[in-house]
């Protein structure tokens, strides 16, 4: 085993049959400024792809929207053909410049989003798809019908949503069944907890992005400042270990364009908290 290795984190299976390590890798940050446009540091970016097997990261979390769509060919580019990874991208968000994101959830939108996903990527069947959004817009049955359609046309394995609350993963239901969900959750920020409770009773992983934010909790001084102090971490490390030993569907994905701070993330799998610690931070929150 490398000295850092994702499988610390333990595994999880995504729809029941895709095993994964539960520590992945968001893919988000190895585009431009602004999740727009190239890498600044493109070596550095392909260098932090290629290190993901060897740490044993096998969950690699993408968007079309990401760049746009430099980040899935930058994957390709460096994994392709993804022996042993599970490749996971998204699609519902359209890109207007630098920071900018606006929902479209047309059917034919989406229909069109999956099918350049597949031709980036370089695959037959995407083994998880996720509504980036759902857009207020179009009636909600459209969008989730023609995700419906498409898992049925064997163009996408499992489905997840994003950004999304207990009703709506609910009403998703009656349309296909959701593995994941991908929302804002971190130690910091914990307003999804009820999101996370009803994937953990219904065996749906949950993606918290953004998850190594710790807010106040990250000021000098802190609880967590001090736990990482003694254990001889970073406070993003303590707050990655916090995640997966919150729920067992917990599949946090942090991002990054250095190999360095890949390596720094990974180590969290294998970072012991200890109960009192756990509770610790809890109360903090």
């Amino acid at each position: 085993m490398a000295r850092f290795d994702a499988s610390a984190s333990g595994t999880f299976l995504i729809g029941g049959d895709i095993e994964v390590n539960r520590l992945g890798f968001g893919a988000m940050r190895i585009v431009g400024k602004g999740i727009w446009d190239e890498p600044e540091r493109p070596d550095a970016a392909r260098a932090t792809l290629a290190k993901l097997p060897e740490l044993g990261v096998n969950l690699i979390d993408t968007a079309d929207s990401y760049g746009p769509e430099v980040s899935e060919r930058l994957i390709r580019e460096v994994l392709h053909p993804y022996a042993g990874l599970t490749i996971a991208t998204k699609a519902g968000l359209t890109r207007q410049g630098p920071d900018l994101w606006a929902p479209v959830g047309r059917p034919e939108y989406l229909r069109q989003c999956v099918l350049m996903s597949l031709r980036r990527l370089g695959v037959e069947r995407i083994d998880l798809w996720q509504l980036h959004r759902i857009d207020p817009l179009v009636p909600r049955d459209e969008q989730f019908g023609v995700v419906r359609d498409m898992q049925n046309e064997g163009l996408i394995r499992h489905v997840g949503l994003s950004e999304v609350s207990v009703e709506e993963i609910e009403a998703a239901s009656a349309y296909f069944r959701v593995a994941t969900v991908q929302n804002l959750y971190n130690l910091g920020n914990r307003k999804s907890e009820a999101v996370l409770d009803y994937a953990e009773a219904n065996g749906i992983g949950f993606i918290p992005w953004f998850p190594l934010a710790a807010g106040a909790l990250a000021q000098e001084g802190s609880v967590l400042s001090k736990i990482a102090s003694r254990l001889g971490a970073t406070n993003g490390q303590v707050a990655l270990a916090w995640l997966l030993e919150r729920s067992p569907v917990m599949l946090p994905i942090p991002g990054t364009g250095s190999v360095e701070h890949l390596e720094e993330n990974v180590a969290a799998a294998a970072l012991d908290l200890s109960q009192d610690d756990f509770e610790a931070l809890e109360r903090a929150v």
